[in-house]
């Protein structure tokens, strides 16, 4: 039941090389989906790619600048198809206080976190509204309210959020649907290294796991198109 549900159906997933984005692509490719997968480090692309081959999955990564708008255009024009599914799971943070912290910190902030997505969105807009596809954005809990040092990340997210929100106001009457994934922190790579800026003590079984988002986005994806699951919130049991 659950493979009919993603038989032919086309995925695109940013930050598809680590933690959650990676966790969402080869679920969705496990589950028959045709997954084009972004990222931007060559190693973790290629080791991707041989992963997929090895496990005969329709997977198919891509080295993609998200910063750039003429690598996004791109990607979009050497698609050459629709797509069903759009998953923002790239993501980019670096804390410093607002007094101190570099402009050009915050210019990457927003280039990945929100004019990314706005841009791609853009983009793949016209094959979703015609498969009545879903996007899925992938935002954060854990800084809401934003504390000291996140500022440049906090702003960035909630600005996803508003983006989210408008465009369900506009493409609802097309019967895309859209879905806000708020989460605690996740042992990922980009969780490890917050941890070192805060020297903390890195301890990955007490988070959220990548493969437990991948599981949560499956499930919203398979909701009936009579339905529309807005936003939902994952912290960890713990």
């Amino acid at each position: 039941m659950v493979e009919k549900n993603f038989l032919a159906k086309r995925a695109v997933v940013t930050g598809a090389t680590s933690g959650i984005g990676r966790a969402i692509a080869l679920r969705l490719a496990e589950l028959r989906a045709t997954v084009f997968a972004l990222g931007r480090q060559p190693d973790a692309i290629t080791a991707l790619d041989r992963q997929a081959r090895a496990a005969r999955l329709d997977l198919h990564p891509s080295a993609v600048e998200l910063a750039s708008d003429e690598e996004l255009q791109k990607f979009a024009n050497e698609l050459r198809s629709t797509v069903h599914i759009l998953v923002h799971a790239a993501g980019y943070i670096k804390h410093g206080p607002v007094k101190t912290a570099p402009v050009n910190d915050f210019d990457w902030h927003y280039q990945v976190n929100l004019r990314a997505p706005y841009v791609l969105t853009q983009l793949l807009l016209p094959g979703l509204i015609e498969t009545k596809g879903h996007i899925i954005f992938i935002n954060s809990s854990a800084d809401r309210p934003a504390g000291p040092n996140k500022s440049q990340y906090a702003a960035t997210k909630y600005g996803l959020l508003a983006l989210a929100e408008c465009l369900r106001e506009e493409v609802k009457a097309d019967g895309v649907r859209i879905t806000n994934v708020f989460l605690g922190r996740v042992a990922t790579p980009m969780q490890e290294a917050v941890h070192k800026m805060e020297n903390r003590p890195y301890q990955p079984e007490k988070f959220i796991q990548p493969e437990d988002v991948a599981t949560a986005v499956v499930n919203v994806l398979l909701t009936p198109p009579t339905a529309e699951v807005g936003s939902i919130n994952i912290r960890a049991a713990q």
